[in-house]
């Protein structure tokens, strides 16, 4: 279980923090620190944020002291890239626009999920607070984007589900799927056409020694074969009982 999950979790007042006062650039790199954390994995490292902008080691460098010049994030040579309170309040601000634009395109213009990270990525950059705010309220201010990642709320409460833990973790039994990672969108394409999808409950009937599992999802339902890759990239929590 992720530490601090089943309870609202204050990041900061994110009310009056407007991303737009920072570059593009500063706001990738606040929105991919602080969301490396989220659901329990270590703080991100340079290399990492290499890897994740595909850039060099020297360029990712040289923006994290730039960051930690303005007070946004904490770097140590050789050590992780950690975010200051005033950091926090700018990420959570960016996750909050990713994922309401993610919800609009999704339920008011018929995106599949799969379809939207990308075009979530381009909008965040140039949408206003005020046009963040009205497609909060237009959309009746949702817990959850498609993907089931916590949308966190004007005031910076980010509220997870209680008892989330990867399905590569869980034992046999009845679990409700909580999150599935958006990293990668072929992957979310084959979930949506297996049905997978946040919401489904899925009865896990056996562990295989090679880390694969197979289930049942909803009734009636034939089985269901998922590999590592897969079970690292869904959060699932105990179903309820009948």
């Amino acid at each position: 279980m992720i530490a601090g999950q089943g309870r609202d979790r204050v990041l900061g007042s994110v009310a009056g923090m407007d991303p737009s006062e920072l570059t593009p650039v500063a706001q990738d790199y606040l929105k991919v620190i602080w969301s490396a954390t989220e659901w329990g994995d270590p703080p991100i490292t340079t290399t990492a944020l290499a890897a994740r902008f595909g850039t060099s080691a020297p360029n990712v460098t040289d923006t994290v002291k730039r960051l930690a010049g303005q007070g946004l994030v904490e770097h140590r040579p050789y050590k992780p890239v950690t975010l200051t309170a005033a950091g926090r309040d700018y990420a959570v601000a960016m996750v909050r626009r990713h994922r309401l634009l993610e919800t609009f395109l999704v339920i008011a213009l018929g995106y599949a999920w799969d379809e939207v990270h990308e075009e979530a990525e381009r909008l965040e950059h140039a949408a206003s607070e005020t046009l963040i705010e009205r497609i909060d309220a237009l959309l009746d201010h949702p817990v959850t984007d498609p993907h089931g990642d916590p949308i966190p709320t004007a005031t910076g409460h980010v509220h997870r589900p209680a008892q989330a833990t990867r399905l590569s973790h869980a034992t046999p039994g009845p679990y409700t799927v909580a999150r599935v990672s958006d990293a990668d969108p072929g992957r979310l394409a084959r979930f949506r056409e297996k049905n997978l999808l946040p919401g489904q409950v899925l009865h896990i009937t056996d562990r295989h020694p090679d880390g694969t599992l197979t289930g049942l999802l909803g009734r009636p339902s034939g089985p269901i074969d998922l590999g590592l890759e897969e079970t690292t990239a869904i959060w699932v929590t105990p179903a309820p009982g009948p």
